[in-house]
């Protein structure tokens, strides 16, 4: 069956109704999942694996039956560990119906189903009984309902219902404990990812500062973490304020509360500065010894650094201080985890919370709008002083567009708080709906955008400003300046050090057969995905550089949009050796003659192929194959043939891609 299904259009910027298939959801779903990247999480498995031998063992030992309840199976991979460790029988829980067909299979493709029951619910839903879904409490829990913040897929909830009608009293968890550890840090870069610094402007007037409105000043920000791959900001871009701390632990063997807490650790500075930043991250304990243990620590506060498992469906967090605040080395003073039964949020406080119950309890929540508007990287890209320089040459008294009722209201913030309400007119309009009267009688001289929007997801959504300077042409001067004046897309075939995974099949996991799982992964991909290229922020993903980047398409803004489709063919030689995982794509901005801009690489490419990634954007990455190893043998394929082609009625840009060997 088909279902019509309305999209905004981030391009055009139009409302479209398209046909989709009605599972067009669930093939999102799975194709975006991380079910790939756990399976490949060799040092995830292997600990489950152990902690679940373990408890098993103990439950054995004890002389009663191992039952075991397996909430969020996925794959179904930690029930059959249980079974091959000598459960006498698991009931495996998962809510999402396609996972659990997927589950059903695989169980017995690996000649487990008399052994493992898949329930197709929410572990909420699950009824113990004798015309149950289980007919008796179960002994073992085991569980991976974990994200990068810990709690932010409910585990906590899931767990307290568990213990109150799952799982007997004092039964044996894998994982056992959790433990979640902070460490205070100031950063003039990521503190940049939070607040609006002053954007200083070179004029003829000499400098000139705009300032944030104090109300911005005075945000707490957004609630929300910000999850990256810590192991890529480098030391040299944070000052170390205080040792790691451990805030707070939870042991999932006994009854688990989702109540709001906070967790004090009182703690001297080891250094003077302003506390800004606090990073976070944790770890589980698979036994309750807590010698078989999985710890997400960055490389400077790992174990073994050298034997760091890369991962991305587990990371490590960056939390927000609502206000910097300066703390002198040796003065004591105490950082407080907050949490409730989704989030954590910390703050820094001079006296223990016990003390002061009251402070910094609720939540922080934004009331400038700049943080409900503009995510953590926009925030570093309007904080980038040098892309300042180069577009406040182009810096006149204009009239401003802005359809977005939240943005409009953000500037006007910003506009009175520099005293420039009289130069800048904001109007409330859609780009097609303007009139010379909105624009007093005038022309218009200059045509200036970044170009950025809200609404964009790959690098080619930001063409959008192509199609406001189109809905605008009556408008402007015929000797107008529009700027940028023309942008370019540009391809590179890279070999990923790790980003692969989450696009590679797995097979065998820990000697169990998961294709079936690649399968259904493939399909999803092919419904759609396969054939599209997907955002990702390459400064957190190391890549190298196997071909030299390729100019593909050029579109002009000092024209308007054509009507008819461009399109553009070519190849790109592998000069280098290495594992052809895919291309990367991206936007540079022509802003004026010498003067680009680029959403992708930001230095020429070095002889070994190391690549640096604008940090404030993500770049697209058109993943060639699923295969697990895409080497380019000797004589083998030695070229990468592509055709691109921009559809000007739906903003669209499709591509393909080829490897070819040396006799094509």
């Amino acid at each position: 069956m088909k279902v019509f299904c309305g999209r905004a259009n981030p391009t055009t910027g139009s409302v479209e109704w398209l046909e989709e298939d009605e599972h067009y959801d669930y093939h999102q779903e799975i194709a975006r999942s991380s079910y790939a990247d756990m399976l490949h999480d060799k040092d995830r498995n292997v600990k489950y694996y152990h902690g679940i031998r373990a408890a098993v063992s103990r439950v054995k030992d004890r002389g009663q039956k191992a039952l075991v309840l397996d909430i969020g199976t996925g794959t179904g991979l930690l029930s059959m560990m249980a079974v091959t460790a000598g459960a006498d029988f698991c009931y495996a829980i998962e809510v999402f119906k396609p996972m659990a067909d997927a589950a059903v299979k695989i169980v017995e493709k690996n000649g487990f189903s008399d052994k493992i029951k898949v329930i197709n619910k929410h572990s909420t839903e699950v009824t113990v009984g004798p015309d149950g879904d289980m007919p008796c409490r179960a002994n073992i829990l085991v569980t991976e309902l974990f994200d990068t913040e810990l709690i932010g897929e409910g585990a906590l909830p899931s767990y307290e219902h568990a213990h109150r009608h799952l799982v007997q009293e004092n039964c044996e968890a894998v994982p056992h404990r959790a433990t979640v550890y902070a460490q205070l840090v100031e950063s003039r870069r990521m503190w940049s990812w939070n607040k609006l610094f002053p954007v200083h402007v070179q004029t003829s007037l000499g400098e000139q500062v705009i300032v944030p409105p104090l109300e911005m000043e005075r945000c707490p920000g957004a609630p929300s973490v910000y999850d990256i791959q810590l192991n890529q900001v480098s030391p040299a871009d944070f000052t170390v304020l205080s040792d790691v701390l451990p805030m707070f632990s939870v042991d999932f063997s006994k009854q688990v509360s989702s109540s709001a807490a906070c967790h004090s650790r009182q703690f001297e500075p080891l250094a003077s500065g302003r506390a800004q930043v606090v990073l976070s991250w944790w770890d589980i304990e698979m036994d309750p010894e807590g010698k078989i243990k999985c710890t997400m620590a960055p490389f400077w506060a790992h174990s073994d650094p050298d034997g760091l498992q890369w991962r991305d469906h587990w990371m490590q967090c960056v939390y927000f201080l609502p206000q910097e605040e300066p703390v002198w080395q040796g003065s004591a003073l105490c950082l407080v985890a907050h949490h409730d039964d989704y989030c954590v949020w910390y703050s820094l406080q001079r006296t223990s919370p016990e003390k002061n119950a009251r402070v910094h309890q609720m939540r922080p929540v934004c009331d400038c709008q700049a943080h409900l508007l503009w995510t953590r990287p926009r925030f570093g890209e309007i904080n980038d002083q040098n892309r300042t320089d180069q577009y406040a040459q182009a810096l006149r008294t204009v009239f401003t567009i802005e359809s977005s009722a939240a943005s409009q209201k953000l500037m006007k913030k910003i506009f009175k708080a520099n005293q420039l309400e009289d130069k800048v007119n904001i109007i409330e309009k859609r780009p097609e709906l303007l009139t010379n009267a909105d624009l007093e009688g005038k022309k218009v001289s200059l045509l200036l955008g970044e170009p950025f929007f809200t609404t964009s997801l790959l690098p080619w959504h930001n063409l959008y400003f192509w199609y406001v300077r189109t809905a605008v042409d009556q408008h402007l001067d015929p000797g107008a300046v529009v700027m940028p004046q023309a942008a370019s897309l540009h391809t590179m075939v890279v070999e990923f050090r790790d980003l692969w995974r989450i696009r590679s099949p797995c097979g065998d996991c820990e000697g169990f057969d998961v294709h079936i799982m690649d399968d259904m992964i493939q399909r999803a991909l092919d419904f759609r995905e396969s054939k599209e290229a997907e955002p990702h922020p390459l400064w957190e993903y190391p890549c190298r550089s196997l071909s030299e980047p390729q100019h593909m398409l050029t579109f002009d803004f000092r024209q308007p949009v054509p009507q008819q489709p461009m399109r553009a063919e070519g190849a790109m030689e592998l000069r280098r050796p290495g594992r052809s995982h895919g291309a990367v794509l991206w936007m540079e901005y022509q802003l004026a003659p010498g003067s680009t801009l680029s959403t992708g690489l930001l230095e020429p490419v070095g002889d070994k192929g190391h690549c640096r990634w604008n940090p404030h954007c993500k770049q697209a990455v058109y993943f060639f194959s699923t295969s697990p190893d895409p080497t380019v043998p000797p004589g083998g394929p030695r070229t990468v043939s592509y055709a691109v082609e921009f559809h000007p009625h739906t903003g669209d840009i499709t591509m393909e891609f080829r490897l070819a060997d040396s006799s094509d």
